[in-house]
């Protein structure tokens, strides 16, 4: 999905050798007019701009004279450049998951004198928008041995942001039966382990991609409803109660998105009986 950044003419600055030139590209530049479907058509040499995936997508109109585009990112530096040849239309500058979020200044120039530039926001928001467990919801698990999905969890996630965001690792920390600290799995300060499982290639994955105005549902791979001997929590005949932490950690944003949730838990008779019910804190 392409998400439509801003108003292209919102910070517009004009700088050329001939005053003519300057008050010509002025004039274009004025006149802008939202379409129907959200996006902002603008005049002058930038028409459009857009982050599509992991790509910031600059379309120019059919007449414009510039030869450079410049990317600068949210500290004043150089973050890309790409040339421009007569004719082009569309420039593209690849972001991927590691740039830094903030404002971008896209800078149009024609033999180094800047023709028009414009502000731009790419900073990702993620939001954890339901989590449930493969025993209890398995028509929301992928294809698979039903007692392996049974130990997992799904979670649906949202980028409400402007820029995409990697997701690197997937934590259960708190009261689930095979928690991912020193209680259970372990991997919590694991730089190499991820806890998200890839049904597409049946593996544990380093990383999930999240454009920007997407959402998408990932698994965990570490069993963390899994009673194992020896884990955090055995379930008994005994009703018992706790709470844990859903955590993700980004790379682009460089920090933590965590949701809490109540957890109950009892057996019948065995501990494949084991009943468990979560729910939002």
């Amino acid at each position: 999905m392409t998400r439509h950044l801003q108003d292209l003419d919102r910070r517009t600055a004009l700088q050329t050798v001939a005053s003519a030139a300057v008050a010509s590209f002025a004039g274009c530049l004025s006149q802008s007019s939202p379409a129907s479907d959200g996006t902002t058509a603008a005049g002058g040499p930038l028409q459009q701009v857009a982050v599509d995936g992991t790509t910031v997508v600059v379309t120019l109109v059919s007449e414009a004279d510039v030869d450079r585009l410049n990317l600068i990112q949210p500290n004043g530096e150089l973050f890309a450049q790409q040339s421009v040849a007569a004719g082009v239309q569309q420039v593209s500058f690849e972001i991927g998951t590691t740039y830094p979020p903030g404002e971008y200044d896209i800078v149009a120039l024609r033999e180094d004198e800047t023709i028009v530039e414009t502000t731009i926001p790419i900073e990702p928001t993620l939001e954890i928008v339901e989590m449930g467990i493969g025993r209890n919801q398995p028509e929301e698990m992928w294809t698979g041995a039903e007692d392996k999905i049974s130990e997992e969890a799904f979670i649906t996630v949202s980028n409400q942001g402007t820029g995409p965001e990697a997701i690197t690792k997937l934590l259960f920390i708190g009261d689930v039966p095979y928690p991912s600290n020193e209680q259970g799995t372990n991997y919590a300060g694991a730089e190499d382990v991820s806890g998200i499982y890839d049904s597409e290639t049946d593996s544990e994955v380093g990383e999930v991609l999240l454009p920007a105005d997407e959402q998408l549902t990932i698994y965990s791979s570490r069993s963390p409803f899994a009673f194992v001997p020896g884990g955090g929590t055995s379930c008994t005949n005994e009703e018992q109660t706790g709470k844990f932490d859903l955590i993700l950690e980004t790379r682009v944003g460089g920090d933590r998105v965590s949701k809490s949730y109540n957890i109950r838990y009892s057996a019948s008779n065995e501990q494949e009986d084991c009943a468990i019910t979560i729910s939002e804190v």
